[in-house]
């Protein structure tokens, strides 16, 4: 009974350690993504997401809470991706949750984000009220905050008019496993496959929980 106790124990330490790194794969998924008209951060406009998409192949719209760890790791990272794809046909856009409007935008500013952010939420009492936080729900991710969490989808395939963009998607419900996400890219924009060296296993990664103060004091 001892020697099972601790099977158990070891085998629970090993799920939580995968579990504290955050990162997913990219899955298909079915799930009814309906187009959103969201304000961007000077507050004075909003974008559109199906016209956002027009004419674009790919398109990725990374949703973020600003005082996520997993978000913090994860930024550099996409936006790599906006400067080295933008020009095949990639288009990436922010969604902020969960906290204040110079929160979103302090983040932005301190990694340097090119891409578009808008926000659909500006504090964290509206956690259960985001659309956001619904498909997570309908497509089984059961972590409390959800950031990063990703959808990819082909413009050429989603819905020209109409509340649903479209019925299917890929989803990452975590950080993005960059050699993986490179070539899911590259092989949706139609370009060529090439070696990727997979990154380095990251460490001292921290599951998103209730929110904390994020200091962002450069170097």
């Amino acid at each position: 009974m001892k020697y099972v106790s601790i099977l158990i124990l070891l085998a629970a330490a090993t799920v939580s350690s995968f579990a504290q790194t955050e990162q997913a794969p990219i899955v298909e998924k079915d799930l009814k993504y309906k187009n959103w008209n969201y304000k961007t951060l000077a507050g004075n406009e909003t974008i559109d997401l199906r016209k956002f998409a027009d004419g674009r192949k790919l398109v990725l719209v990374v949703y973020f809470a600003p005082w996520c760890h997993n978000w913090k790791h994860e930024a550099p990272f996409v936006q790599k991706m906006y400067e080295k794809y933008k020009n095949n046909g990639l288009a990436v856009i922010g969604v902020g949750e969960y906290d204040s409007i110079d929160s979103i935008k302090n983040s932005i500013e301190f990694f340097k984000i090119g891409f578009p952010v808008v926000y659909e939420s500006d504090s964290k009492n509206a956690r259960l009220k985001t659309s956001h936080y619904v498909y997570r729900n309908d497509t089984g991710d059961t972590r409390d905050w959800g950031s990063p969490w990703h959808v990819f989808f082909e413009p050429s395939k989603v819905s020209d008019k109409g509340d649903v963009l479209t019925k299917r998607l890929f989803i990452a419900a975590g950080e993005l496993i960059e050699s993986d996400a490179e070539k899911f890219i590259r092989e949706k924009l139609g370009l060529p496959s090439e070696e990727i060296k997979a990154e380095s296993a990251k460490k001292d990664l921290e599951v998103c929980e209730e929110p904390k103060i994020l200091n962002l004091k450069k170097p």
